[in-house]
């Protein structure tokens, strides 16, 4: 009876330590894809807020009809930091670039899940631009009047 006791207590534990490895995993993944989620609500209040600014004239405080000369300083965006140039920002769900022309801006992001994603040191982080792997980061695309989202493809 005493080893069928202590065979059925190392099938339990075996049992268990498996059900935690698997709640940790599923847990883990679904904090990315929070994560991605967040990044991507970011990216649409930048397009809306970068829209706004290409519509106000130039008295307004705005771009009056392009995205010319935008940075995070012209738009309303909550962040932890913002580098001198003003293209990228910095907040707790990731790391935003803004590079615009005449008609379009693109917005690319590097979510905090990212691995070489380091939220300490935000000023310095923003003026190297160091670390982002190419399959993490989201990139939008921003018209006039459009909002798209584009997948990087692998290089």
């Amino acid at each position: 009876m005493g080893q069928q006791q202590l065979l059925l207590v190392i099938l339990v534990t075996i049992i268990v330590g498996i059900a935690t490895v698997i709640a940790i995993t599923t847990f883990s993944s679904a904090a990315d894809s929070a994560n991605r989620d967040a990044v991507r609500q970011d990216m649409a209040n930048i397009a809306s807020s970068t829209q706004g600014y290409y519509m106000k004239p130039i008295f307004l405080g705005g771009g009056e009809k392009t995205f010319d000369g935008i940075s995070f300083k012209d738009i309303s965006f909550p962040s932890d930091g913002i580098n001198s140039a003003g293209n990228v920002a910095q907040n707790q769900n990731g790391r935003y670039e803004i590079e615009a022309n005449d008609q379009e801006l693109t917005i690319t992001a590097h979510p905090a899940n990212d691995l070489t994603y380091r939220s300490s040191g935000v000023i310095s982080r923003l003026l190297d631009g160091t670390g982002s792997d190419a399959s993490t980061k989201i990139i939008g695309i921003v018209g006039p009047n459009t909002y798209r989202l584009r997948v990087p493809t692998e290089d």
